[in-house]
């Protein structure tokens, strides 16, 4: 049974994902906005994170709130954030390919404590709980037992204000790719983490994201049994620092590749590219 905090959630998500579903027949009408070198917006995202924060508020007015497209809105209570990602997934979602998400989660005092990553495609609602646990639609998930990088499936992603420094991120790439079954390039690192936390992924490696990309995610994958990191193993900054909202590095998988992974990030050229 969900938590209140979680069922106010999971309520926000889906109305944002009736905002994204309705707009699915006119994406060539949309208005798109270029926010920098391969990094777009459109009035979609701006409407579901208008009405997703209509949702959260009318529950939790004190809180503040950390949007993509928003901002920082100041609460009255400075201990609670939530962090939104309306679209995770904005390019595929324009282009018509059919893997995005809502992603929305409740930062107590800098640390996620309650996740909610809803992929209305799929009507697939990926919930967690500081100390509860993870759930995929209310079922108990954990991330896979698998013991060492060989064969294992990994997912990345390369940031649209960060490819000048792409070269180092695919030298890593194939260095992990002598070890590694394959690695996936998604377009959404919300549903990657959710990917990575039902076990359907082993880990989740990327540079150059964002607080509100991945702070559902992390959540999710840490109470499914996992871990996350940055590239140096060390723990995650602040979730609820707007300032820092970007620039971000995560390694999140099953304990046992994500260290493996982060092994070979460390003496790459990309851990060094993003130091």
């Amino acid at each position: 049974m969900l938590n209140p905090v979680v069922t106010v959630m999971t309520k926000a998500a889906r109305v944002g994902g009736n905002v994204l579903l309705r707009s699915m027949n006119k994406l060539e009408s949309l208005n798109v906005v270029q926010k920098d070198r391969m990094d777009y917006a459109s009035e979609v995202d701006a409407d579901a994170e208008k009405a997703i924060i209509k949702e959260l508020r009318r529950a939790y007015p004190e809180y503040g709130v950390i949007g993509e497209e928003g901002g920082v809105l100041p609460g009255k209570n400075p201990r609670y954030h939530w962090v939104i990602d309306p679209l995770d997934g904005t390019s595929n979602y324009l282009h018509g390919f059919p893997h995005f998400c809502v992603s929305i989660a409740l930062v107590d005092n800098g640390e996620p404590s309650d996740a909610v990553i809803f992929d209305p495609l799929r009507n697939e609602l990926f919930t967690a709980s500081r100390g509860a646990g993870a759930q995929l639609n209310e079922r108990k998930i954990r991330v896979s037992d698998r013991k060492e990088l060989t064969g294992a499936m990994l997912h990345t992603g390369f940031p649209p204000r960060e490819r000048a420094r792409v070269g180092a991120q695919l030298e890593c790439v194939r260095e992990l790719l002598n070890h590694a079954e394959d690695i996936r390039r998604t377009g959404s690192a919300a549903l990657d983490l959710a990917y990575v936390a039902c076990g359907r992924a082993d880990a989740y490696f990327e540079a150059g994201v964002k607080a509100w990309d991945i702070a559902a995610g992390v959540l999710l994958v840490r109470e499914a049994g996992g871990k996350a990191s940055d590239f140096k193993g060390a723990a995650l900054a602040r979730m609820d620092d707007g300032t820092k909202a970007e620039g971000r590095q995560v390694i999140a998988g099953n304990l046992r590749v994500a260290d493996a992974v982060q092994k070979v990030v460390a003496q790459s050229g990309y851990a060094a590219a993003f130091a």
